[in-house]
């Protein structure tokens, strides 16, 4: 089984790539390894930021290691939240905070188009290699589910009559940005031509 590093410490993307890769690979978090620092993410592009943080921990470790970027884009907001979706109410992953702050900034508009955006940077054999997925939708005037994490409770995909936070983790990882980019990043480690 391929051992793979996922170069995070949030436990639910841990979870929700575990769920996504089910049995295939073994996979690691940075707190399995030891590494407990913040790799601080000045890129500023989604792209940038997963190339900082696989490079950081191969540069470390030397292991095959792949890290994920993933960004809200609101079509009227010119694409913001995006790579700051995290930190967007200035407390670094304060979801709350966040969503109150877009709900506020979308308040009057009828375009509620958008989309989350996820890069992976994947570095296996000293090369390193990208992978991105999309999910489009809208959001939403108010909170609706309570599982899932983020923006989850105002995002309803596309052709959904729910929001990612109404989904099972089920539902969800199968048309999540997440799950498509993940889905790539699987693909490729199959063909084993890296």
């Amino acid at each position: 089984m391929h051992k793979l590093i996922f170069a995070t410490n949030n436990p639910h993307k841990l979870k929700e790539i575990k769920q996504i890769l089910k049995d295939e690979f073994d996979i690691s978090s940075l707190r399995e390894i030891g590494f407990g620092e913040d790799i601080p993410e000045t890129g500023t592009t989604l792209d940038q930021n997963a190339s900082l943080k696989s490079k950081v921990i191969h540069d470390k470790f030397n292991l095959d290691v792949f890290a994920d970027d993933t960004g809200l884009e609101v079509e009227v907001l010119d694409n913001d939240p995006g790579v700051y979706s995290a930190r967007y109410a200035g407390e670094d992953g304060n979801s709350e905070a966040n969503i109150k702050k877009l709900l506020l900034k979308l308040e009057g508009q009828k375009n509620r188009k958008a989309r989350f955006r996820t890069v992976i940077s994947l570095i296996i054999n000293n090369k390193e290699y990208l992978f991105e997925g999309v999910a489009n939708g809208s959001i939403s005037r108010k909170k609706h589910g309570d599982s899932g994490f983020g923006y989850d409770p105002v995002f309803f995909p596309e052709g959904y009559h729910k929001s990612f936070a109404q989904m099972t983790p089920e539902e969800k990882n199968k048309i999540s940005h997440r799950a498509k980019a993940m889905a790539k990043l699987v693909q490729f480690l199959k063909k084993g031509t890296y």
